[in-house]
């Protein structure tokens, strides 16, 4: 079973920046789409970004769309999410997940999943 280990969250005052990281042992990425899920207490898990394994193309929910970007390094196993201007609606629980396909926007068209970093965001 593919590995993926999210790290990188804490807490950070609204309009600041964070950056998540998503590790994944060994070549458990390969040729694997990857994309960024949220979820917040009470709330479904939603669709953030989602990265080709080549990185030629992403995608971003319009919540996040210019603010937040996606990048991967398929050659360190990682994958990255740099987290601009937050605000309050950006807490949440953040996961890192992974299929072999095209990157969807919905929880069930990923295989893998990682246990979450918790994003706070003060205002």
């Amino acid at each position: 079973q593919v590995q993926l280990v999210e790290s990188g969250g804490g807490l950070v005052q609204a309009g600041g920046s964070l950056r998540v990281s998503c590790q994944a042992s060994g070549r458990a990425l390969y040729k694997a789409a990857m994309a960024w899920f949220r979820q917040a207490p009470g709330k479904e898990r939603e669709f953030v970004a989602g990265v080709t394994w080549y990185g030629g193309h992403t995608n971003y929910a319009d919540s996040v769309q210019g603010r937040f970007t996606i990048s991967r390094d398929n050659a360190k196993d990682t994958m990255w999410l740099q987290m601009n201007s937050l605000n309050s609606e950006d807490t949440a629980v953040y996961y890192c997940t992974a299929r072999y396909g095209s990157p969807g926007s919905t929880p069930s068209q990923y295989t893998y999943w990682g246990q979450g970093t918790q994003v706070t965001v003060s205002s």
